[in-house]
């Protein structure tokens, strides 16, 4: 005998969520809809890990951008899957790349991380509005870096070689079965290679589902007035503006 679909108590809460609750049940089975459902978000998550970075030159030229290209020891996607520590690390073309040319007080980094396809749907709006907020606060930016085959502490070296004050990356997070689309940004005051998770800052799940770019910009900017009054980030800067939650820290970038 074929169950009846029957509706889960917990229905109306999937209207403040993208989560997978209140699925319903036939008999003592996920419903099918909702199995087909899960295969094609799994389908997404595995296309954004093996996504790659768009060109932005053009956009960044009619931007009034400079922009450098880079790339971590990762040779392959696959290779960047399997050994991370090659992704934070610049392969030698790019270090000899990276020339300084004064001390930015802010440099910005665009890379794939593991979904490239967040970081080209979201990183260019929080990088305009970011670039807007520094020229009201009298802080320079450094030519934006576009960076291959990226972990987070690849930001360290390129900073240090560059001179920056402070860098932030945007950076696609491993994709969610909800969520393939998110992008985190993380801030390091004074960056130099070596440098744990502790003294960085994270503001993730930027997207238009979730914490939308203009107020990503707006937090990470709140974060960087913070981190130059302090002379710090990560463990003891904290985000006491109130406001959206940034969302949990994704670990593994």
């Amino acid at each position: 005998m074929i169950q009846p679909f029957e509706e889960d108590e917990w229905n109306v809460l999937k209207t403040y969520t993208d989560a997978r609750i209140a699925l319903g049940r036939t008999g003592v089975s996920v419903p099918m809809r909702e199995s087909l459902a899960f295969r094609l978000a799994h389908a997404h998550a595995k296309d954004a890990v093996y996504s790659e970075l768009a060109d932005l030159s053009g956009e960044l030229k009619d931007a009034g951008f400079d922009f450098i290209r880079v790339r971590s020891r990762a040779g392959t996607r696959d290779e960047y899957l399997r050994r991370p520590d090659l992704g934070r690390i610049l392969d030698p073309d790019s270090t000899e790349t990276l020339q300084p040319s004064g001390s930015p007080d802010i440099l910005v980094i665009i890379a794939d991380g593991l979904s490239a396809s967040a970081v080209n749907e979201n990183a260019l709006p929080v990088l305009l509005r970011l670039r807007e907020k520094a020229s009201e606060r009298g802080l320079t930016l450094g030519p934006v870096v576009l960076a291959e085959q990226a972990r987070v502490a690849l930001a360290d070296e390129i900073g240090s070689r560059l001179n920056a004050r402070l860098t932030v990356i945007l950076i696609g997070e491993r994709p969610g079965l909800s969520s393939a689309d998110s992008m985190g940004a993380y801030l390091t005051f004074a960056p130099q290679p070596g440098l744990t998770d502790e003294r960085r800052n994270c503001i993730s799940n930027i997207r238009r589902q979730g914490l939308i770019p203009d107020l990503a910009a707006d937090k990470i900017m709140y974060l960087i007035e913070g981190a130059f009054r302090l002379g710090i980030s990560g463990v003891g800067l904290k985000d006491d503006s109130g406001g959206p939650p940034d969302g949990a820290l994704i670990s593994g970038v």
